[in-house]
């Protein structure tokens, strides 16, 4: 009985994972993230893979970045300004930034 419910388990944890992945990916949509963004290339700024490589070991960064996804900045990945995201709660740049960061090289 638990050889089958471990594959049943374990696909359930992944499809959670997933899940979660598209729910955050939704919010990224629903935000404009993705007007200038994406997960694996280059858009019009750095892809979320480029974000979370570069950011990798900065324990400050989920609240840099936090404050950077509302208020704007520039410099950092070229010419091109990041507009500021009013329309973005703390709490949902939180999550942005959790997911981006979390998104792997």
């Amino acid at each position: 009985m638990k050889s089958k419910l471990l594959p049943i388990a374990l696909a359930a944890l992944a499809l959670g994972s997933a899940t979660s992945a598209l729910a955050d990916l939704a919010l990224a949509t629903s935000k404009n993230c993705m007007s200038c963004h994406a997960v694996d290339r280059k858009v019009l700024g750095p892809s979320f893979k480029d974000v979370a490589s570069k950011y990798k070991d900065d324990k400050a960064a989920p609240d840099k970045l936090s404050a950077k996804v509302i208020k704007g900045g520039s410099g950092v990945w070229g010419p091109v300004p990041m507009p500021a995201n009013t329309q973005v709660s703390d709490a949902e740049a939180k999550k942005l930034v959790a997911w981006i960061l979390a998104t792997k090289p």
